[in-house]
């Protein structure tokens, strides 16, 4: 057994939790990174190819204020709007840090930031390095800020199965090494949750491996709370159809914002304009209601031959695609598709949550010593994120856990040495059976939770089929889950870390079943074949909590903040 200690423990290295090992070591805490994969290789931050909101107002008038109006008007009225300010106001501070650490966004010939519309946004407010390589760019200039700073010391491969709670506090946490198959116990003055999201879960996503829900199922068992866990944003134009290899199945977005791609049914029709939006090839429409609309063209007969529908750039000139895209262009070509001359075709993807850790402005949850950050908090975007503040949110979260958490681990003394490690490591794995191979139905398991996610927990939900997923996922936690063979030991021991992903997963999706099945309305992100109207009397957030084995449901009002609407500035370069 290894037996690690920190000032600050960060659980997950993308975005966030880089963010956060950098300020917390330099609000002086040493600090441990610890992460499933390669540092700064995983997650989602380093797979985002678009923009990044904040109002800098380098190409139009901005300030925070508007942009954090439309960030509660995308939320539909479930904002924690103390959250969303921080990430509003918090963002072109964030934005210039990561500029001076050679992140590289782009400039005009003026030297001002090139900023572009995106959807929900009233004015040209979103940043970014390369339209198709922003997220490599900000993974980059963290990973070397973290790798040259002498108090972060970084942990690849290491997958953290249990929080460690000792005297009402969280002072640790107990993981595995993935190649050796080590136990290894870590004692921290603070923690941080940053392991991202949960879209995994559905059978279509755009996540990376890791994002399993990991950080809300380490809460809940800890003891803290997760709010608003129904609202999983589907991106309304994955990549469907042709065949598209070695290129995210996002990619759209930027095309389609930057030159005004046009958003056709089978008929060759536009049609947002029939479900309460305007669109006219500008893609201003919200996501949420983007993705409902090409779901309810499909169901009426109305999709494109995959079963989606058609993104036509096909009236913008060949050069002037090759002139905003340019070697992208020849990826395309690669891949059989040529814009000019015929669409493509795209569907709604799982790609983003909204719910998650809850948390209070300084990041901190109920459980003293435990902080999130990223995706991994919930509350910020409400009931449907606003494109281009999920990296904002990395950041301005990520620096404030960080932040924050190094001033409690100051003044917090060791209180774990490792002791009852490996009786914890039983615990962990209930009665599940030990076996010499990988069983079969590991795999199996996963892939049948991704199809029911899917299926009944998707884009469009009813009762009916809520109740049959919460039925099969009750069933899978309580008995299948402990029955499946796997070994107890060893070097790259993958089975037994399966097995561990499997007992988040299950978890994770019980609370975004649940909770989708308690709200009986259509808000944001939530809609329901059954109930297609929001309630007046469900704008309140909802809240989860883990009694023992089983999940408890509460509702809390929505918490306020009155920020008048500041005018409009124009900054200098």
């Amino acid at each position: 057994m290894i037996h690690l200690s920190t000032g600050v423990l960060v659980i997950g290295a993308g975005g966030a939790g880089m963010y956060a090992a950098v300020s917390a070591a330099r609000s002086g805490a040493a600090v441990i990174l610890a992460d499933k994969s390669l540092i700064g290789r995983g997650g989602a931050t380093i797979m985002a190819q678009m923009t990044v909101a904040a109002a800098m107002g380098h190409q139009e008038p901005d300030h925070w204020t508007h942009h954090l109006a439309d960030t509660v008007k995308a939320g539909r009225g479930l904002c924690d709007e103390r959250l969303s300010a921080i990430l509003c106001e918090e963002a072109p501070i964030r934005i210039r840090e990561m500029d001076e650490w050679g992140t590289g966004w782009a400039r005009d010939a003026e030297g001002r930031y090139c900023q572009v519309m995106a959807p929900g946004h009233q004015v040209a407010r979103c940043v970014y390095a390369d339209f198709l390589n922003t997220g490599p760019a900000v993974a980059r200039a963290l990973r070397g800020e973290v790798a040259q700073n002498a108090s972060v010391t970084r942990v690849s491969g290491l997958c953290v199965v249990e929080l460690v709670v000792r005297e009402c506090r969280c002072c640790g946490a107990l993981a595995i090494d993935t190649e050796t198959g080590e136990t290894v116990t870590l004692a921290a003055g603070a923690v941080v949750l940053a392991g991202g999201g949960l879209t995994r879960l559905f059978a279509r996503n755009s996540a990376s491996v890791n994002m399993t829900g990991d950080s809300y199922a380490l809460a809940l068992r800890a003891g803290a709370e997760l709010i608003d866990m129904e609202f999983v944003q589907f991106f309304p134009i994955g990549h469907l159809a042709p065949r598209l290899v070695g290129m995210d199945p996002i990619m759209w977005d930027p095309f389609r914002y930057k030159l005004g791609g046009r958003l056709l049914n089978g008929e060759l029709k536009e049609f947002i304009d029939r479900y309460g939006s305007t669109d006219s090839g500008t893609y201003t429409a919200a996501r949420d209601i983007a993705s409902y609309a090409i779901f309810k063209e499909v169901e009426a007969g109305r999709g494109s031959p995959h079963g989606g529908a058609w993104l036509s750039f096909e009236h913008i000139p060949a050069e002037t695609l090759r002139t905003a895209f340019g070697p992208v262009i020849d990826r395309l070509a690669a891949n059989g598709i040529d814009l000019a001359k015929g669409p493509i075709e795209v569907s709604p993807i799982a790609h983003y949550h909204m719910g998650g850790v809850r948390v209070e402005p300084d990041m901190r949850t109920r459980v003293p010593g435990l902080f999130a950050a990223g995706e991994a908090v919930g509350g910020a975007n409400g009931a449907n994120r606003l494109s281009g503040n999920a990296i904002p949110e990395a950041f301005v979260f990520g620096e404030r856990a960080g932040r924050f958490g190094a001033e409690e681990a100051a003044s917090q003394r060791a209180r774990w040495n490792g002791a009852g490690a490996e009786a914890m490591l039983e615990e962990a794995r209930d009665c599940c059976v030990e076996g010499a191979a990988h069983s079969p139905a590991a795999t199996g398991l996963y892939a049948e939770l991704q199809a029911l996610m899917w299926d009944k927990v998707g884009l469009l939900r009813s009762q009916a089929k809520m109740d049959v997923a919460l039925a099969r996922i009750r069933a899978m936690r309580a008995s299948e889950l402990g029955a499946l063979a796997v070994p107890s030991a060893g070097p790259y021991n993958q089975a037994l870390l399966d097995w561990f992903d499997l007992r988040a997963s299950l978890l994770t999706a019980e609370t975004v079943a649940l909770s989708a099945s308690g709200r009986h309305e259509s808000r944001g992100a939530h809609q329901r074949e059954d109930i297609q109207d929001a309630s007046p009397a469900l704008e309140r957030n909802q809240t989860l909590a883990l009694a023992g084995d089983a999940l408890t449901v509460a509702w809390t009002g929505v918490p306020r903040q009155a920020v008048t609407l500041e005018d409009k500035r124009e900054a200098v370069a």
